[in-house]
């Protein structure tokens, strides 16, 4: 049987870590983030909570990858600790609600911001079917590049992760060294909310599904254990960079859109990276960070196609999923079919979103974004949690099996991330009912599946 071979060393699962986070988020999220808060205390307490909350994450995460270096990420743990039910619905929502509703919702923000740039050169935008075409060639544009090799896919990482971390630097720099046009008084002018009350808590526990969405992916590296040299050591250490990397980033980033915008702005200005830097270099400014974002949108669905085939593929190898994603390229053992498949269920997604949008609007929408976090935050919050408890499970189940690294700080680091992600649950299920409901539902369909598979 054809096995994965070991390319990635601490170099490249560093970059997947960063190119997998530094998507869209940055440049997407401060937005509905400040729409939703109204003041820039409770906006820089959102961003340092998600850095922190996920930090935390990765330190039970990075116990569970160092212990079970097998491809498929989440769902190895979950079947680890809990047997096959429980991941395969992990793998089944993960397929049809979050993981390749990303990718469509990623490829969406690239299209816009190339349509943005088309808008500056030529005065008008281009309408939905151009959006729906341009979307969907490059999905398929880049699930044909990872069909031949990993190796091939990691040195594109490597290029996507250096470009992410140049292109926001280049944002912090330019903002925070733009003293003719930045205002400091931006960052006391609307401080504190006049009323701080449950709504204001409903309001935090809203805008963190999307400082959460911006910081997601950082476990991209786990799905692809088997590919990874030493994974022991080179998992843990790659997570521990990329998300102290991109947390100091992130803090920069939102000080320098204060810095040049205030509170209004940013709520009004869903390209918030934009409009910053075109206030301290103008049109051209607004060109080449439009460029930027679009390239580090680009490497994302990249990032995520690569590293989310392979969870496909192990649900297959064992039994729990379409039998024709179980194979792997007989010359560049890739998962070949799983790619495949999900770029045929992504096809499906980008339609349905375009369709919805187009009856009810007319347009692309400014909100489609937004509505498909909101589609699928409750169910990958759910699974999230059930992956952090496994720690304790398989402690539990194997308490003599090789752990290259340990959980610090366990088992309060473990009570910490479960206590934070179930409060974030309930504050998603009373601020988005419907979508959580929706994503819910659809995850439980996989039981019907499961039930005539086995």
């Amino acid at each position: 049987m054809t096995e994965y071979k070991k390319n990635l060393g601490i170099k490249e699962s560093t970059s997947i870590v960063i190119s997998r986070i530094i998507g869209s988020g940055i440049f997407r999220t401060p937005a509905p983030i400040m729409a939703l808060v109204g003041c820039t205390s409770l906006f820089g307490l959102v961003w340092v909570l998600g850095g922190v909350i996920t930090i935390f994450g990765a330190v039970v995460y990075a116990e569970l990858t160092a212990m079970i270096p097998k491809s498929g990420g989440p769902y190895v743990f979950l079947k680890e600790a809990y047997g096959p039910y429980l991941a395969f619905l992990r793998g089944w929502a993960m397929f049809f609600v979050s993981e390749t509703a990303s990718i469509v919702a990623v490829a969406l923000v690239f299209t816009e911001f190339i349509n943005a740039i088309y808008q500056i050169l030529t005065g008008t935008a281009f309408g939905i079917f151009p959006t729906f075409l341009l979307s969907l060639f490059t999905i398929w544009l880049l699930t044909t590049i990872n069909l031949f090799g990993v190796k091939l896919s990691g040195k594109f990482q490597i290029v996507f992760g250096v470009t992410k971390v140049a292109a926001v630097g280049a944002i912090i720099g330019i903002t925070l060294t733009g003293f003719s046009t930045g205002n400091a008084s931006h960052f006391t002018d609307s401080f504190w909310p006049e009323d701080f009350g449950w709504s204001t808590i409903l309001a935090i526990g809203a805008a963190l599904r999307y400082s959460f969405f911006a910081f997601s992916g950082w476990e991209g590296a786990t799905y692809m254990a088997e590919e990874v040299k030493n994974p022991g050591r080179t998992l843990p250490l790659s997570l521990f960079l990329g998300i102290s990397g991109i947390m100091i980033l992130y803090i920069g980033a939102n000080v320098g859109y204060i810095y040049q915008l205030d509170v209004e702005t940013i709520k009004q200005n869903k390209w918030v990276a934009t409009k910053a830097v075109e206030v301290v270099l103008g049109a051209t400014g607004g060109i080449l960070i439009s460029i930027a974002v679009a390239i580090n949108a680009f490497g994302n669905i990249s990032t995520q196609i690569l590293c989310k085939g392979r969870s496909w593929h192990a649900m297959a190898r064992d039994g729990l999923f379409f039998d024709s994603f179980k194979k792997l390229h007989p010359v560049y053992a890739t998962p070949n079919n799983a790619l495949i498949g999900q770029g045929v269920w992504a096809t499906v997604l980008l339609t349905g979103a375009i369709l919805s949008n187009y009856f009810q609007s007319g347009s692309t929408g400014n909100n489609m974004y937004e509505t498909v976090i909101d589609f699928f935050s409750a169910t990958s919050t759910i699974f999230n949690i059930l992956t952090f408890g496994s720690i304790y499970v398989l402690r539990k189940k194997f308490p003599d099996r090789t752990r290259p690294y340990k959980a610090f700080l366990y088992p309060t680091s473990m009570i910490i991330v479960l206590v934070l992600y179930s409060s974030f649950l309930i504050l998603t299920l009373i601020t988005a009912p419907i979508p959580s409901l929706l994503g819910i539902s659809l995850t439980a369909t996989g039981t019907i599946y499961y039930v005539k598979k086995i």
